[in-house]
């Protein structure tokens, strides 16, 4: 398979090699992060407020001393959309004094026959 020599492209080829199916839906992680609390919280009330449908979550980072707002996404990772919704999300964080920090999934999935220790695998430019 090939992939577009990016971050995105990257990280598809990381998951191909890892034996993720990459024509079947799988949930994504995208990263939203703020410095201050309370633009995170706002950015979280306002997303359960559309009509995406996935979960979120709020985090704070100790390592980077940021706060997290994890959209998680039911989707099949193929690159445009990948790319299509990390900028749409980018737009919508930068609203509430945010950035898009990439995107990622758990190598294990709920499909998967077997669990072992679940391993994120995120692109280069993620700080998790």
């Amino acid at each position: 398979m090939q992939f577009p020599d990016d971050d995105n492209g990257q990280m598809l080829a990381a998951m191909a090699d890892a034996g993720i199916d990459l024509t079947q839906s799988i949930e994504v992680d995208f990263f939203l992060v703020f410095d201050d609390q309370r633009d995170a919280e706002s950015a979280l009330e306002a997303l359960s407020q559309t009509d995406m449908q996935g979960e979120l979550e709020l985090n704070f980072d100790e390592e980077s001393t940021k706060w997290e707002v994890i959209v998680c996404l039911q989707m099949v990772p193929e690159y445009a959309a990948l790319v299509a919704k990390e900028t749409e999300l980018n737009s919508f964080a930068q609203e509430f004094d945010g950035i898009s920090d990439g995107w990622g999934v758990m190598q294990n999935q709920a499909s998967d026959s077997e669990f072992t220790d679940d391993e994120h695998v995120h692109s280069e430019h993620c700080h998790h």
